[in-house]
């Protein structure tokens, strides 16, 4: 009697984990160029740099010219190879949050959001060390032939950091901090509000409510967060002052830029980030459900 139940968990949490690599797959493979131009804005300091971007096309224009088509598509190894378990990680645990939450007398809105808070602390840890390894390589400005090869770069720190919070986990505060209150608010907004609005007959108004749902909840999840992500890129990026460590910790990095270069500086890359994590947090949410849906039909 108890075999079933075992084998039905299992391939529920399967069909989870298979949707969830999926939708990652597909987003970072379309969206992973606005992210490599979102980590160049984030660490550069200042306009007077004379590498610094006037504006988002200036930087398309710049990486075009200086290193080629593929300099759109650095560092994509780290989040292909982090893709399939990190949202794996995202999609699952967040099914299994809200489970949890199902025993405590919560709201269905205040369910939704602290299992999008579990599902991103989660997610962080699992991703972080391909975060650092990804925002060095996204960081190099020489063309995409000279640059290090992944493993190269991971051994490379690994070698002279460490593993630890001053090695491969750096930046793992802000990490937390960026995927715990996107997913928190990504998660939360998009099931409130779907849960709101009727669910339409005809299947391509139904493709476009979702569509737009998911678009909304990647933008604001994107404009809550950046502070956290513009820390993470200070703290994993290269450093104003080779071999000093300006940028350690979260908090304090974030009061530095502050300090230093204003309120605007910590929301550094809002523009490619939302051009990414609002049509891509779309994508991602309805590639996981109809992946999902045809998975429950069919295995």
């Amino acid at each position: 009697m108890s075999a079933k139940p075992e084998v039905g968990l299992v391939r529920e949490a399967s069909r989870q984990i298979v949707a969830g690599g999926s939708a990652g797959l597909v987003e970072i493979c379309l969206m992973h160029p606005l992210d490599v131009v979102k980590t160049r804005f984030q660490i550069q300091r200042c306009a007077t740099d004379p590498n610094s971007y006037k504006s988002l096309v200036d930087s398309f224009q710049m990486i075009f010219q200086m290193e080629g088509l593929f300099g759109f598509y650095k560092g994509i190894l780290p989040p292909i190879l982090a893709e399939t378990p990190k949202r794996a990680v995202k999609f699952f645990t967040f099914e299994q949050y809200k489970k949890l939450l199902g025993y405590v007398s919560l709201s269905p809105a205040l369910t939704f959001a602290i299992a999008g808070l579990g599902s991103g602390l989660t997610e962080a840890v699992v991703v972080n060390p391909f975060e650092v390894v990804k925002v060095g390589l996204q960081a190099n400005r020489n063309t995409f032939a000279e640059q290090p090869s992944t493993m190269g770069y991971a051994r490379q720190i690994i070698k002279k950091e460490g593993w630890g919070l001053q090695g491969l986990n750096k930046g793992l505060t802000a990490t937390l901090g960026r995927h715990g209150v996107f997913n928190m608010v990504y998660f939360g907004f998009y099931y409130n509000v779907k849960n709101m609005i009727p669910v339409n007959k005809d299947p391509t108004l139904e493709f476009l409510r979702k569509f737009g749902i998911g678009l909304l909840s990647g933008t604001i999840a994107s404009v809550i967060n950046i502070p956290f992500d513009v820390a993470k890129s200070r703290i994993q990026g290269p450093q104003p002052v080779p071999g000093e460590i300006k940028y350690r910790t979260c908090f304090k990095t974030m009061a530095t830029v502050y300090q230093e270069e204003g309120i605007l500086a910590l929301y550094k890359g809002l523009l490619p980030k939302i051009m990414r994590l609002g049509p891509g947090g779309a994508v991602m949410l309805l590639v996981y459900e109809y992946t999902y849906s045809w998975l429950q039909e069919n295995w």
